[in-house]
């Protein structure tokens, strides 16, 4: 086994070795390319473009150009300036790998250079990002790069119409999240005109959070649904039956699995309630569907951890990755409206699905993917069997300050509430800023009451007020500063600290819990 584990490290240290020495040649155009005026610089993306199309040379032969003017181009635009490492991370991403980065170490710059490389072929890149935020944020602040540099870039959202993700899809390059652009993907497999389908091909994706979308998501299904008529009050009647059943003597709930299934004592007290002799006879299957859906509901389904009630009241599903909002997202099979009938509700039609697939499906469509994250050694072998793709570990320019403490157990949840409040208040008074994680609304909301009773002013971010997310990441680095945050501010977040937070300890993060996924934790 140890003979092994010295076989690979050195078979992945002679990797970055090969990748060390290609990163010199990217870095040798440096002092030619800073001489060179804007309009020089910016015609090296024609002249590219033109060997390309001409067919006389190829993405490897002119990579380590390439590279360099992305570089400069970066430096010229948002005064930013690759590293060596980070030009061996976007080697990685050219060859259609996954390149692993500490949190801190600049994924979001890295990824430029292999965008730019493979934007020159003209077939579109695309950026995936896992929310709309980050999206947002990376096609405005990287975008300046490319537009600088002559190339187009465009930005998917779901409030655009199709005409505008079709012209988003157009650009050289687009950034989008990895939901929307599946979505794309079914609807334009449900039109019967060409004209009306807004991408162009799957060629090149540069994955953002790699091991969120193509592990912890992959096998989520992506469906787009159609209306099936069917009583609300069915719904309702089945909800009101359930909830004078009393759990393992009327029905018992599997936690791993997420179902729940009735006892005899349950299919007695069904039988007795609807009026039939035999619960299991054909023609109440739909009967048995509906209570089984309404049990799940209101025993396995809790509001504000798989979902929430909006201002509208209107069930919004949360993303339980992101913590976000899933807008326009509902559960199939008429787990939907047993919610509805539940949280009482104006409950919708039942849908049937008329297109689905997985990320996994999805996503192995493409050409050629690369991905990032700092999470993803873990994962290696899943990766490299299912999307033929290696892991590499980029090493940190920097040492690494970080500092992970031991975990701290508690006995009870008020104890641990009450000790993560003393914990917290400690590092306020000292001026240190903190960021609390938790894993659900639920939970966000219990803290958030706490901290107000002990007098310790906090921002709160959640699905419910996603709108703000930028405003309170923003501040979160901030002397004093207390934030309490689901995994929203988990993935892609960038706090600046100030030296003098700095000197106080930098960003205390707090986590309340462990996520169902240890690279959330990580």
């Amino acid at each position: 086994m140890a003979n092994i584990i010295e076989s690979i490290f050195h078979l992945e240290k002679r990797e970055l070795n090969r990748y060390a020495r290609e990163a010199d040649r990217v870095m040798s155009y440096e002092k030619e390319f800073r001489a060179l005026t804007d309009d020089q610089l910016r015609a090296k993306t024609a002249e590219f473009q033109q060997k390309l199309k001409d067919g006389v040379a190829t993405i490897n032969d002119i990579k380590y150009e390439a590279f360099a003017v992305a570089r400069e181009g970066a430096w010229r635009t948002i005064h930013q300036f690759p590293f060596k490492v980070q030009i061996i991370g976007a080697l990685v991403l050219n060859d259609g790998n996954v390149a692993e980065m500490r949190t801190g170490e600049g994924k979001t710059l890295t990824a430029t250079m292999a965008v730019y490389l493979n934007a020159l072929t003209g077939n579109g890149v695309h950026v995936v990002t896992v929310n709309e935020y980050l999206a947002s944020r990376d096609a405005d602040w990287m975008g300046n790069i490319y537009r600088f540099l002559g190339l187009t870039v465009g930005v998917n959202l779901a409030s655009k119409t199709s005409s505008e993700k079709k012209e988003a899809y157009a650009c050289d390059i687009t950034y989008t999240t990895n939901s929307e652009l599946g979505f794309d993907y079914l609807r334009d497999n449900m039109t019967q005109s060409v004209e009306s389908r807004v991408l162009r091909g799957l060629k090149y994706a540069v994955i953002d959070e790699a091991d969120s979308i193509l592990i912890d998501e992959s096998r989520t299904p992506l469906i787009i649904s159609g209306g099936q008529k069917s009583a609300a009050s069915q719904y309702v009647v089945a909800d009101r039956f359930v909830k004078v059943l009393k759990p393992e003597i009327d029905f018992t709930v599997d936690i791993k699995t997420k179902t729940c299934n009735l006892t005899d004592s349950g299919n007695d007290k069904a039988e007795r309630m609807f009026g039939i002799r035999n619960l299991y006879d054909p023609e109440n299957q739909e009967l048995v569907h509906r209570i089984h859906q309404a049990l799940k509901a209101n025993f396995v389904m809790h509001r504000d951890v798989e979902y929430m009630v909006d201002k509208d009241r209107q069930i919004q599903l949360i993303d339980q990755f992101t913590g976000r909002i899933m807008k326009g997202r509902e559960y199939n099979d008429g787990l939907q409206q047993a919610i509805q009938a539940k949280e009482g509700v104006e409950i919708k039609q039942e849908t049937t699905v008329l297109a689905t697939i997985t990320y996994q499906n999805f996503f192995r469509l493409y050409k050629k993917m690369s991905g990032m994250t700092g999470t993803a050694k873990t994962e290696e072998e899943e990766f490299e069997k299912i999307y033929n793709m290696k892991v590499i570990t980029i090493p940190t320019n920097r040492p690494i300050q970080r500092i992970d403490d031991v975990d701290y157990i508690f006995g009870t949840h008020q104890s641990k509430l009450k000790g993560l409040v003393e914990e917290v208040k400690a590092r306020y008074e000292k001026g240190q800023p903190v960021l609390i994680g938790t894993v659900s609304v639920e939970s966000n909301e219990e803290i958030s009451a706490l901290l107000t009773k002990a007098g310790i002013p906090h921002e709160v971010l959640n699905a419910k007020n996603q709108a703000r997310e930028a405003e309170i990441i923003s501040h979160a680095g901030e002397k004093k500063a207390v934030t309490l945050a689901t995994n929203m501010a988990g993935r892609g977040t960038d706090i600046k600290l100030s030296d003098e937070v700095r000197e106080l300890g930098g960003l205390c993060v707090i986590g309340t819990e462990r996520h169902e996924s240890r690279r959330i934790d990580n």
